[in-house]
């Protein structure tokens, strides 16, 4: 099942009756939607036009031509739910291997069709103008703000990255205009992150979630909502192929940074990789 589609059909239960009636309706006949107008989508749910839009804008989307976009693009390359594949009593280890990187390449594949190309840029614009830059996640996703924390060092970007919630509200409320706020939950719905997200916003600061694709809290709060495939199900697989898509979406905006900035980046880096070369040598007696 497509992301979108797997996003409505967890979201059904809790959509308001018309918005419900509109998932039911694209659930029933998901290839025949890009196709369609919003009148047609309108008349075959029993709501009106005015009510598809506010439908699309719940899950992200600018409307229902974006919404048809995007899904379209999902259709046209399928895959099926069996693609992320659990942890299996027994397995060999080259079985092992192969469906741990079936499970990355899928999950890296469906997230690069989600990413909206104008938010991504958005993102990037704030994070390479911004005075400073506070990184907010909590557990598995304390890794990946750990990751870019690194990456924005190393350019020399003035960031924190916090994991403790306490640490978190703190840093948020002194950010201000000028400031980026960016938080890190697949699930979006870690009430520590969306707290410090929503405190970051109400400082002044501009504000970027990464989370799966889906009508969470945390996307809801920010002003760049960015997402990651929504698909990968399991209790056993502890959460390795989502956090191999938030690192992809993180290495899509460091490269996207250093790429639009060029000359002032790739000098930061270059010596900050010569100095970590210096340190090493000196510290190791040349090894």
């Amino acid at each position: 099942m497509a992301a979108i589609l797997h996003a409505l059909q967890q979201e059904l239960e809790d959509l308001p009756a018309q918005e419900r009636r509109i998932a039911e309706v694209i659930l029933s006949s998901p290839s025949d939607i890009p196709g369609w107008t919003i009148n047609h989508l309108a008349q075959q749910s029993g709501t009106s036009p005015a009510t598809v839009t506010r439908f699309c804008k719940s899950f992200h989307f600018k409307g229902f031509p974006d919404f048809k976009m995007k899904l379209a693009a999902e259709l046209s390359h399928p895959t099926g739910e069996t693609a992320y594949q659990d942890i299996v009593a027994g397995n060999s280890l080259s079985k092992i291997v192969e469906a741990i990187e079936a499970n990355h390449l899928a999950s890296i594949a469906d997230t690069t069709r989600l990413l909206d190309l104008e938010r991504v840029g958005k993102a990037i614009e704030l994070l390479c103008a911004a005075r400073r830059i506070d990184l907010y996640g909590v557990a598995t996703s304390s890794i990946v703000t750990q990751d870019f924390y690194q990456k924005l060092i190393r350019i020399g970007k003035s960031c924190t990255a916090f994991s403790d919630s306490h640490m978190q509200i703190t840093s948020a409320s002194s950010l201000g205009e000028g400031d980026v706020a960016v938080a890190v939950s697949y699930s979006g719905e870690t009430p520590e992150t969306i707290d410090a997200l929503h405190c970051a916003k109400q400082a002044g600061a501009a504000t970027i979630s990464l989370t799966s694709y889906s009508n969470n809290k945390l996307a809801t709060v920010s002003d760049i909502p960015l997402f990651t495939s929504s698909l990968e199900k399991g209790m056993r697989r502890g959460d390795m192929a989502s956090r191999i898509a938030l690192l992809h979406v993180i290495d899509i905006l460091f490269t996207g940074m250093v790429s639009s900035d060029f000359d002032q980046f790739i000098p930061k880096l270059e010596q900050s990789y010569h100095s970590v070369q210096s340190y090493r040598v000196h510290n190791n007696g040349g090894a």
